[in-house]
């Protein structure tokens, strides 16, 4: 006999408050094991492959771990040095940036630097606003990225996590199934194929979309002659699973810069210009249809909410773990809108009467 549903909301709500209470209390300590986690799931339908063309569970495993072992010291020899110095590049920059600015601006538009105009005195508002926040902030990111983010357990743990539960995928999964409640298996095994689909079309494919993207925005400016474009290509890549953004953030930074490098070479400004364009066309068009499909579900301003309430609540942790709670979220509305749609609740005693 199965459980009264007040039994059942009784455990499930105590079974939630203790995964909650867990996430908040130990959330730097889980850092790297759901970092792990992430990495085995992202990688286990390529060692799925690998065992369909024959090898065992434990060579596929070694196989994709040997690459990516080559695959991180490949970009650690060529790609980081060379982002890390655009950056540092970028930085001791920024002041004559700001200077050939404000010279552009005083001979375009000098009333924005009369003391007297509404707009100089906006400006100044803001200035001063960033620069009373700025220590505040600065301490904040230290504090945060110092507590959330250790080096060496990212280095160390990270790695035998993630291929101690690839090798281990299949039969952890088969296990848990195993305890699944008799009663509602058949409901939470439905549940559990729609929120794996989704994140398989978002998580897979968007960090597909956005490597695409990445590398063709830092190549394309780099090739264009444009300063610091592997900096601005990563920056537009990381932001492109939200759409529009990644373009925006991206277009603005590589424009702006533009502007400054090759003022009075409209053609050269113009390529920046059109390798965005370019790039945008082709997400819409070519990379998100294929790659992460129409059918998703997640949408732009309820990713932007989970991820702003996750990390609020439980920091890093909490935004590495908001795309999948807000998949399995969307699944679970959309069941219950389903259950809603069929009920006595929504269908009332006069759709019994006409039937």
């Amino acid at each position: 006999m199965a459980l009264p549903v007040k039994d059942q909301l009784r455990y499930w709500g105590l079974a939630a408050a203790v995964f909650v209470a867990v996430l908040y209390l130990l959330g730097d300590v889980l850092l790297p094991f759901v970092i792990g986690g992430a990495i085995a799931y992202f990688v286990d339908p390529v060692a799925d492959r690998l065992e369909r063309w024959g090898l065992s569970r434990a060579a596929a495993t070694a196989v994709i771990t040997i690459a990516s072992v080559l695959l991180f010291v490949l970009m650690v020899l060529m790609v980081v040095p060379a982002l890390i110095t655009q950056m540092i590049d970028l930085i001791n920059v920024l002041p004559q940036l700001f200077q050939d600015l404000r010279t552009f601006v005083s001979t375009h538009f000098p009333s924005v630097l009369d003391r007297e105009s509404n707009a100089h005195q906006m400006i100044a508002s803001v200035i001063e606003t960033l620069k009373s926040r700025s220590g505040d902030l600065l301490q904040t990111l230290a504090g945060s990225v110092g507590s959330a983010i250790n080096v060496v357990l990212l280095l160390v743990i990270v790695p035998v996590v993630s291929v101690y539960l690839l090798l281990d995928w299949d039969r952890m999964i088969a296990r848990i199934d195993q305890l699944l409640p008799l009663d509602h298996a058949p409901v939470i095994r439905r549940l559990a194929g729609e929120i794996d689909a989704v994140l398989a079309s978002f998580v897979r494919g968007m960090g597909t979309v956005c490597l695409i993207l990445g590398t063709y925005y830092a190549v394309a400016l780099m090739i264009v002659g444009l300063q610091f474009g592997l900096v601005v290509g990563l920056i537009a890549g990381l932001v492109t699973f939200i759409p529009y953004l990644g373009a925006l953030i991206g277009g603005a930074l590589a424009i702006g810069l533009a502007l400054f490098q090759f003022w009075g070479d409209w053609l050269s400004i113009g390529l920046v210009a059109a390798i965005f364009a370019l790039g945008q066309v082709v997400e819409g068009n070519l990379l998100t249809p294929k790659l992460v499909g129409s059918s998703v579900g997640l949408h732009p301003v309820w990713l932007l909410l989970a991820l702003s309430v996750f990390g609020a609540l439980f920091g890093f942790v909490g935004m590495l773990i908001a795309v999948p709670v807000a998949a399995a979220l969307g699944v679970l509305a959309r069941f219950g809108t389903g259950q809603y749609l069929g009920s006595r609740l929504y269908r009332g005693l006069t759709v019994q009467d006409d039937d």
